[in-house]
């Protein structure tokens, strides 16, 4: 048992920044062996976007380690706590979602996760089962467990505190909800991002409160969006949703440095550490293109979502697209009338869906990510001078203009 036990461990370790408490973590896994009881481990999300994307799954694949272990795993979709808006590292107080939104981005979500959990060891839980049903005296009770001034440790509401920003009660009462997730679900694990240390931490307090032992806290880093800096996020446009279609996902991942290339197959490959270090010595050493494993990665992982033959076209089509700068043979078509002398890129890209917005479209030409015929492109007007022309937008879209007598 001891050999499977520091096996546990050395997986369950893999890639966690923090494990409140280590000893603590040794005695749950023992118990759980001696009495053949699998350990429940909870995650919380709050449905705050309709997709998921891989800095989500950096948590979701700490989960399938501890389902691969033979614990029961808790995909707590934060319903209720979605209707507050989780303030971490927020400087102003976040718009609440409508209680619609939250139920189709929640919906998103459980469409989503099965491609990577175990289903017959997932349970899928909503904390409005219990929240909705507490009553008002109850709420205040639970308000009663921690004091304002605990409250105020956490960094983001100290620095709005202290430069006089609001802060909403609701946001204060957001942890404790949070926290008393884990009593409701008697959480024996929870794991989380290094955002979420105090939230995860009220919940071991809480459990402590009413009489049960305190979980397991684990934290995950958070992962590098596709610039390398800031943290993976939609809003700020650096993200890979693991609803992307074949080739942008795969262009995307090659798109990363190389050296975040190797944080994403330590914290997202199904590959064993060892196996990692011997692929980053093969780079180190120039035995190994990086290109190479770096498609690799994004094979393994555009298979994980997408199945094995969409992962192998999506290779292909990256390979003729940039490994020998062929032009894709079934791009987007918009024909243009013949007398029309010019385009105004932003609002025409928009319109035609190769662009979320006119903004994006300006990031894109004042960063030469737009091209025609090959050419870059620096004005937001596109003369038309001959016909067709192909665009390219970024680095896998691509859109053929036609002239037309219509």
């Amino acid at each position: 048992m001891e050999k499977d036990l520091e096996k546990s461990i050395e997986i369950i370790r893999r890639g966690a920044v923090e494990i409140i408490d280590p000893k603590e973590l040794r005695i749950k896994l023992e118990r759980s062996m001696k009495e053949e009881r699998p350990l429940r481990i909870k995650a919380g999300f709050d449905p705050t976007a309709p997709d998921l994307h891989l800095g989500h799954t950096v948590l979701i694949q700490k989960m399938k380690h501890f389902q691969d272990l033979g614990h029961q795993v808790l995909f707590l979709i934060g319903d209720f706590t979605g209707l507050i808006g989780d303030p971490t590292g927020k400087t102003d107080t976040r718009p609440p979602l409508t209680e619609e939104q939250v139920l189709e981005n929640a919906r998103t979500y459980k469409d989503q996760i099965f491609r990577i959990l175990d289903p017959s060891r997932t349970e899928i839980v909503f904390n409005s089962r219990w929240m909705k049903d507490m009553r008002s005296i109850d709420m205040i009770r639970l308000c009663a467990k921690y004091t304002v001034a605990r409250i105020l440790e956490r960094d983001d509401f100290k620095k709005r505190f202290h430069s006089q920003r609001p802060i909403g009660i609701h946001e204060f009462i957001y942890p404790l909800i949070q926290g008393y997730d884990s009593v409701a679900l008697r959480a024996d694990v929870e794991l989380g991002g290094t955002d979420q240390t105090f939230n995860l931490l009220v919940g071991r307090d809480l459990q402590r409160e009413y009489g049960q032992e305190p979980q397991v806290v684990i934290t995950m880093p958070l992962l590098e969006g596709l610039d390398g800096v800031q943290k993976m996020s939609k809003s700020l446009g650096n993200y890979v949703g693991i609803s992307d279609p074949p080739d942008e996902m795969f262009g995307k991942i090659m798109s990363i440095s190389d050296d975040l290339m190797f944080r994403y197959y330590e914290l997202l490959s199904d590959l064993s550490l060892n196996r990692i270090a011997e692929l980053r010595e093969g780079v180190s050493s120039g035995r190994l293109h990086p290109r190479d494993v770096k498609a690799d990665l994004a094979c393994e992982l555009v298979a994980r979502y997408h199945g094995t033959e969409s992962a192998l076209q999506a290779k292909e089509h990256f390979a003729a697209q940039f490994g020998r700068h062929e032009i894709p043979q079934d791009i987007r078509e918009v024909q243009i009338p013949v007398g029309q002398e010019e385009i105004y890129l932003p609002r025409f890209l928009k319109d035609a869906g190769m662009a979320k917005s006119s903004s994006e479209v300006h990031r894109l030409i004042s960063q030469g990510a737009i091209s025609a015929d090959g050419v870059k492109i620096t004005s937001e007007s596109l003369v038309l001078s001959a016909s067709p022309i192909v665009l390219k937008i970024g680095k896998l879209r691509y859109l053929r203009i036609l002239r037309s007598d219509l």
